[in-house]
């Protein structure tokens, strides 16, 4: 019986699984939008929509008392990798700090929100084993 078990395994271990879901969330943030497995992305959404809510809070805080948002960066950097290096199209290395990303950006975006940050959209399967394909993606304003 499955009583009192939370989120899913994704035949990984604890460790393999904390790593993934740290690195995943730091992808979705630099990007704005990620393709994954289907059974992934529905792992990463509510964990992902947390350390939003967790930013937004510590801005909201920080605004009378500046170590209510130290806390929620320290939080945020527990629960993220902290920075991402990608290549663009034309072979440059490109280092970008996703902790100040999500709290100067993305957190602010989503002020007036009162949650629902994320969207998830199946596009199919994949060639290679047949798995269910998924965006996540981060929602605009509208």
């Amino acid at each position: 019986m499955r009583h009192r078990l939370q989120g899913r395994r994704l035949s990984r271990d604890t460790g393999h699984r904390r790593a993934l879901r740290r690195n995943m969330i730091a992808d979705l943030f630099c990007h704005e939008q990620l393709l994954t497995t289907e059974a992934k992305a529905r792992m990463l959404r509510p964990a992902a929509e947390k350390v939003i809510t967790l930013a937004k809070r510590g801005i909201v805080n920080g605004q009378e008392n500046p170590a209510a948002e130290v806390h929620a960066r320290r939080l945020a950097a527990a629960r993220i990798s902290r920075f991402r290096t990608y290549e663009d199209e034309d072979g440059n290395l490109t280092d970008i700090d996703v902790l100040s990303k999500l709290f100067d950006d993305i957190a602010p975006r989503y002020a007036d929100r009162p949650g629902g940050y994320t969207r998830l959209v199946k596009v199919g399967k994949r060639p290679g084993d047949n798995a269910n394909m998924a965006v996540l993606m981060l929602v605009e304003d509208e």
